[in-house]
């Protein structure tokens, strides 16, 4: 393994959109910045499902003052944004280096020592802008890691003449429910819940979904959470106590997904709650560790309901780039909370 004979400035540690804005940003400055990321340039977008479309309008999740244009005025699809994060990375000829994951972190004299499969590098500040749905939320329950159960929502057509159970009640199940009836499976939907929250679910989704419920056209089963997979049905326990089974030969667990704060924890930064949120300055976004930045979703930690999204993070950058070359912060924070704050 060899050893950068530099130290950077700063490094950054992942390339999602909000990582990508604050090299741009850094590059208008004198600082040097090394920046890794553990897969390629905005990974989490990059298992959505093909053609899936952002709940945001295009102006609030364009990056760097770079119009997002599509081709009929409609909001991004997956592929659209990923296209778009690729343009900015080529536009600013920025210096990433994909496919290096971040094995360990070190506080030194001289700042940080960074660890990866390619070697060990050196920064006097470190920027987390890790995101915040790394991993699926598991249900750990027996059968959840037969072949025909996915965490993720890949394509409609693999579902083609399949009874097919989606589990979850937000807008990423609502959406795979949809798709996946009109391209011919059988789908059922099983929610925890009395009913979907039409409040949070994508207003283009609702009416549709909501129709084909009540015609039973897709089956919900509400109130209901299952307890075991076998490989011809699902055993789902109903509010009340009893169990049924549901026949089905492909799961879709959608339930959501979880933070990865390992690097925080490597780093030292306090990780709050549940979510383990990490506390950190609302002007600055500096965490509780000296020369350790949090931005993005990061900031969140995991979120049961989402509040931090692309579209209200941008302000992240502005703040890290005062702070680090000495700048007043570029507006009054919001009122933090006992975590440190989430923007909202």
């Amino acid at each position: 393994m060899q050893r950068s004979p530099d130290q950077f400035d700063v490094a950054i540690i992942g390339a999602g959109p909000i990582g990508l804005e604050l090299a741009v940003a850094l590059k208008q400055t004198p600082l040097s910045v090394l920046h890794l990321e553990a897969r390629q340039i905005g990974h989490t977008i990059s298992w959505f499902a093909p053609q899936t479309r952002f709940f945001s309008s295009n102006e609030r999740i364009a990056i760097s003052g770079v119009p997002l244009q599509t081709g009929d005025q409609s909001k991004a699809s997956r592929e659209e944004y990923l296209a778009y994060l690729r343009s900015v990375v080529q536009q600013f000829d920025l210096k990433i280096n994909a496919y290096e994951p971040v094995k360990g972190i070190e506080k030194t004299a001289a700042g940080f020592s960074l660890t990866t499969p390619r070697g060990v590098y050196s920064a006097k500040n470190i920027v987390l802008a890790t995101g915040g749905t790394e991993k699926p939320r598991r249900l750990n329950i027996p059968g959840e890691d037969l072949p025909f159960v996915s965490h993720y929502f890949h394509d409609p057509h693999l579902y083609f003449r399949r009874r097919l159970l989606i589990v979850g009640g937000r807008n990423s199940a609502v959406e795979a429910a949809l798709r996946c009836y009109r391209a011919g499976s059988e789908v059922s939907l099983s929610y925890r819940r009395e009913k979907l929250d039409g409040g949070s679910i994508k207003y283009w989704l609702m009416p549709e979904i909501s129709s084909l419920l009540d015609s039973g056209k897709i089956k919900g089963y509400f109130q209901t959470q299952p307890v075991e997979i076998t490989t011809d049905h699902v055993v789902l326990r109903l509010e009340a106590g009893q169990t049924m089974n549901v026949p089905a030969d492909a799961l879709l667990l959608l339930t959501g997904y979880e933070a990865d704060m390992s690097l925080c924890e490597m780093a030292g930064v306090e990780l709050v709650g549940d979510g383990r949120t990490p506390r950190f300055d609302m002007a600055t976004m500096r965490t509780n560790v000296p020369g350790v930045y949090i931005a993005g979703t990061a900031t969140a930690g995991t979120q049961q309901r989402y509040k931090v999204f692309i579209e209200n993070c941008h302000v992240h950058v502005d703040r890290i780039v005062a702070a680090l070359t000495g700048a007043a912060p570029p507006q009054t924070p919001v009122a933090s909370g006992p975590a440190g704050g989430l923007e909202t």
